[in-house]
């Protein structure tokens, strides 16, 4: 199932929002390392997990956390632009139309065939969400490796600027660019996935 939580609706999801969190704390903080804080010793929670913020939130059947992604809208400061201005060669993109992708997570216990199939399934959702609500562009921030795997995933998508190191980890700035042909462009690089509940990804 994938979920559509925002403002509107984050009391009544509250379940699948904790399940996200404690998932975040398993892959950024103890798998990854990341220097994030922590919540009550289990759910990786920021600045950022606020009112505005937007998240995707792909479950099984029994509503287990399978992958999430945070997006954020660009007309307030994010982590692009509050703590990585210096990857952007110039002011990226932003606006209402404008969203920033965020903490973009993989459930740990997922085995590794499974991790294709739902990671195809979260950047179609992305894709969708994009689609189904007048986004023009998203913008991220991402270690190199992962940067590279968005960037052949067949959307036009490009980086804002050279990749640098921080805190021991090189990170790159990118633009992705959501147009009327860009289902059809990641169903030809074999990474579409088209969601059993495609209405879901109108924001509520």
């Amino acid at each position: 199932m994938m979920l559509i939580v925002n403002n509107n609706n984050r009391m009544s999801e509250r379940g699948a929002l904790r399940a996200m969190f404690e998932a975040r704390k398993q892959v950024f903080i103890d798998l990854l390392g990341w220097d994030l804080p922590v919540l009550a010793g289990c759910f990786e929670v920021d600045q950022f997990d606020n009112a505005r913020a937007t998240y995707l939130i792909l479950t099984d059947p029994e509503r287990r956390h399978l992958a999430s992604v945070r997006l954020l809208p660009t007309d307030q400061p994010g982590i692009l632009t509050s703590l990585f201005p210096d990857l952007c060669d110039e002011a990226p993109p932003n606006g209402p139309d404008v969203f920033e992708i965020t903490r973009f997570c993989l459930s740990r216990e997922l085995r590794a065939t499974e991790r294709r199939v739902v990671r195809n399934m979260l950047v179609s959702a992305i894709a969708q969400f994009g689609l189904a609500n007048n986004v023009r562009s998203y913008t991220g921030v991402a270690e190199l490796a992962w940067l590279q795997q968005i960037l052949a995933f067949g959307w036009n998508c490009r980086s804002l600027g050279v990749p640098r190191t921080h805190g021991g980890k090189v990170l790159g700035a990118l633009r992705i660019d959501i147009e009327p042909d860009t289902l059809d462009k990641l169903a030809a690089a074999g990474v579409f996935y088209e969601p059993r509940v495609a209405a879901a990804l109108h924001a509520a």
